[in-house]
């Protein structure tokens, strides 16, 4: 009888608990980015991020949440957005909305250990007034020049006016003043990776590492491939390249896969950082990428080294950080051009191939190689190229964002 109790009594605890409200006590605007605090932890994967157009909205729901106070959300203003709304949608939903001037890739994260905090990044560029009136006809500009005997009119047109005058600095990013960069492509040799539609993973991987070589170096990186051809990587290679060559980053590119009775929808960009997890997904993910440069190797020694890595490991926040701006620029320059590209977040998982590298170091899963429709993309070297541009991008903001704050 008196289990019987405290089974009763646990049950009811249990589901107290899990139906309690998470209140959002405070909202403010801090490096770019709105920052949510609520006053006990929440599932982040419940929160549905979805957006429209007319104008362009970046909408988020949190579910089974309420607002501390209308006062909440006063006072949230940013020059990157036209406005910044966070309303009591329904009885025990939050509705935040971030109305921006154009489509961007927004990355919302939950900070390492801050199980309460959620992260939304606003866009990187600052909008502009509205035009009320129409535009003005072209109108051109009379420039005389004088030389010792003759004199030329030439006629110089100024630009139409549009509907939004857009204030983008001129000089978004600085160029990189020679920092070594490391790209790995994934797999390779007797190792193909993950197999869809006859299509390797090895293949697709390489040539994508091999643009983003080419868009790093046209903004004045130095890049180091660990391999350009077809061949297999023995395990230290891959594991201390970073270290040894003095690396300012290390990134592996590889590509994701599901059974055949998930193919169809499973999708999307993720990006990963060494840390260990409880996401079965990610789980899986790790597992299958570990389990060719662990062949040979005890399961044992190998739960040790990634243990002690990340038990260790000094850059996994910057890790974590280098992670957020590469997937956030990947899913700009894709979702610029295609529809429907999936945001698969900035995730952790204990990586192999990121084990020993004192330095951030990320994997980039650039889509799903099982699912038909992403297949097809992601062998079409327009798409590989945004994705290429997608990573040097965030690589450049992740850089130039620390350079920022050693001066501060």
């Amino acid at each position: 009888m008196k289990r019987l109790v405290l089974l009763l009594l646990w049950l009811c605890s249990t589901t107290i608990l899990f139906a309690s409200v998470a209140i959002l006590q405070k909202a403010e605007i801090k490096n770019n980015e709105l920052r949510l605090k609520f006053d006990r932890g929440y599932n982040k994967g419940d929160i549905r991020h979805f957006t429209l157009n007319h104008p362009y909205r970046e909408i988020f729901d949190i579910p089974n949440a309420r607002l501390k106070s209308s006062r909440v959300s006063r006072g949230l203003k940013s020059s990157h957005c036209r406005s910044i709304r966070i309303s009591q949608y329904k009885s025990k939903t939050v509705r935040v909305v971030l109305e921006t001037e154009r489509g961007y890739g927004c990355t919302p994260y939950r900070p390492l250990f801050a199980y309460n905090s959620y992260h939304i990044p606003l866009p990187p560029f600052k909008v502009g007034k509205r035009v009320t009136h129409k535009p003005k006809r072209a109108k051109t500009k009379v420039v005389v020049t004088k030389s010792k005997h003759l004199q030329k009119t030439h006629k110089k047109p100024v630009a139409k006016s549009n509907a939004y005058v857009i204030d983008t600095p001129k000089n978004v990013y600085r160029h990189g003043k020679g920092e070594l960069i490391v790209i790995d492509a994934g797999h390779g040799g007797h190792d193909s990776g993950a197999i869809g539609g006859g299509k390797m993973e090895k293949t697709l991987v390489l040539q994508i590492a091999k643009r983003v070589e080419k868009h790093l170096k046209r903004k004045g990186y130095r890049v180091y491939m660990t391999r350009r051809t077809d061949k297999f990587l023995k395990l230290p290679q891959r594991t201390r390249i970073a270290d040894r060559k003095n690396a300012r980053i290390f990134v592996s590119i590889h590509a994701n896969s599901v059974p055949k009775r998930k193919r169809y929808k499973a999708q999307g960009v993720e990006t990963f950082y060494l840390q260990k997890t409880r996401d079965a997904k990610s789980q899986r993910i790790a597992a299958r990428e570990n389990r060719a440069v662990l062949k040979g190797a005890g399961t044992s020694l190998s739960k040790k080294v990634i243990i002690d890595s990340v038990l260790n490991g000094p850059k996994i926040i910057e890790s974590n950080k280098l992670a957020i701006d590469v997937q956030r620029h990947i899913l700009s320059n894709l979702r610029a051009h295609y529809r429907g590209v999936v945001d698969g977040g900035v995730r952790h998982a204990p990586f192999w191939v990121l084990v020993g590298a004192s330095r951030p170091s990320i994997l980039v899963e650039v889509g799903y190689i099982s699912n038909p429709t992403e297949r097809k993309r992601l062998f079409n070297p327009k798409y590989q190229d945004q994705i290429a541009k997608g990573i040097a991008d965030g690589i450049q903001s992740y850089l130039n964002n620390r350079e920022r704050e050693i001066e501060l």
